[in-house]
């Protein structure tokens, strides 16, 4: 998606993050079966990559996972969050900014793919591959909620937003 990467866009990005952190720090659910909890985050993934492209989502995708991990006691979690949220916020904006609705479900579908397997590889890793199955419905779950809540705020923001980037 063609947004600049101007001053303006750049507060914005740095906002949504803050307003994802804290949303998902206030409503998170700690899953102690797989050393993690379920959280909002990624409806706030889903709302930059549809707003401002590959970039957005992957800056917030990346941002918002770390800082999560690092606030809400999960520092193991980081590193991984970082790439995992950052590349599916990436992969969602990438496939799915600026197209037809069809194309943007299409786009978070296979963004929540790629976000469920990078924490099921990443909790086999850190732990066993018993906890990374048991993290799976756990993490689709968060991730087509997340979907689900990007879709109506996206369609009421995205006016706005493109309203005060082209100033």
């Amino acid at each position: 998606m063609g947004v600049k990467f101007n001053t303006r866009t750049i507060a914005m990005l740095g906002m949504l993050i803050a307003l994802n952190v804290v949303i998902s720090i206030f409503f998170h659910i700690p899953i102690p079966m797989t050393h993690g909890y379920i959280n909002l985050c990624d409806a706030g993934i889903f709302i930059a990559a549809l707003i401002f492209g590959w970039r957005g989502g992957a800056i917030v995708g990346g941002a918002s996972g770390l800082l999560l991990d690092l606030l809400l006691g999960y520092p193991q979690y980081m590193f991984f969050s970082l790439l995992v949220h950052g590349l599916e916020g990436w992969l969602a904006g990438y496939l799915g900014a600026g197209k037809t609705q069809g194309r943007q479900v299409a786009a978070i579908g296979t963004a929540v793919v790629i976000m469920v397997a990078g924490y099921f590889i990443s909790d086999s890793l850190m732990y066993t591959m018993a906890t990374g199955l048991v993290g799976v419905p756990t993490n689709l779950v968060q991730a087509v909620v997340g979907g689900v809540l990007a879709f109506p705020i996206v369609a009421g923001v995205r006016p706005l937003i493109k309203k005060q980037t082209s100033l």
